[in-house]
């Protein structure tokens, strides 16, 4: 499975992407439960966000949901942290 997330807006409006292929790593099961929650949470068209907040768009192999700040769920918000820590 590929996930990516592409960070905008914010204070400053740098753009941030990340992506990260589970393919080979020990919790691949977990990674891919945690992005099929984030996904079935999301939205198909990019919400209004707050002033100076984040907007995220996720995309999960072929499938784009997009999320914004303040209201992103735990299952979001977790794995926007995994993949940006960790990916390319």
């Amino acid at each position: 499975m590929r996930i990516q997330i592409r960070r905008t807006g914010g204070f400053a409006g740098i753009e941030r992407h990340s992506e990260v292929d589970t393919s080979g790593r020990a919790d691949a099961s977990e990674v891919h439960a945690l992005a099929e929650r984030a996904a079935a949470e999301g939205r198909d068209t990019p919400p209004v966000g707050v002033p100076d907040g984040f907007t995220y768009q996720i995309t999960i192999d072929e499938r784009t949901v997009y999320c914004s700040d303040p209201r992103l769920t735990e299952a979001q918000r977790q794995l926007i942290s995994l993949v940006l820590k960790e990916g390319s």
